[in-house]
């Protein structure tokens, strides 16, 4: 079922490269645009914090799920805001998911823009559609990376 799509990270990119490039941006060195996600956990109510790759597309911003249906993303449907954090600028930003189907075609926009932007870092978790897919093919997919606009609070 697609709602369940999560690629979890292995236990390189958990415990090496998560914290190389969270630490690297939070020094103020992001990588490729990345920032800090800090969002409540719907259960513990303590902050949990993963780097991320925001979008900036035709003036919204946007936080895509390369790896599905993740805890993060669980989170933030459930917290509705989190924090982007880069350097020593955090702001709180609110979340609303591209879930209805009248979104559909702004969500494989964004895809598309993201899988231009980040392909070389995140297109193993697409499953072979990139950027240059016919708007089928992402939409065909689409469901399986949760997509968040996000504005300033």
């Amino acid at each position: 079922m697609a709602a369940t799509h999560y690629r979890a990270p292995g236990a390189i990119t958990r415990r090496v490269m998560n914290p190389i490039v969270a630490g690297l941006t939070r020094l103020g060195l992001p990588l490729a645009g990345s920032a800090v996600l800090g969002v409540r956990g719907r259960t513990s109510g303590e902050v949990r914090t993963t780097p991320v790759n925001p979008l900036t597309l035709e003036g919204r911003r946007y936080l895509v799920a390369a790896r599905g249906h993740t805890q993060w993303v669980r989170n933030l449907r459930v917290a509705g805001e989190a924090e982007l954090t880069v350097g020593r600028r955090t702001e709180t930003v609110r979340a609303t998911e591209l879930a209805d189907p009248d979104a559909a075609a702004e969500k494989v926009r964004v895809l598309r823009a993201y899988l231009r932007a980040w392909a070389w870092e995140v297109g193993a978790f697409f499953d072979g559609v990139d950027a240059d897919a016919s708007d089928e093919e992402l939409a065909a997919i689409a469901d399986r990376h949760p997509v968040f606009v996000i504005t300033s609070r």
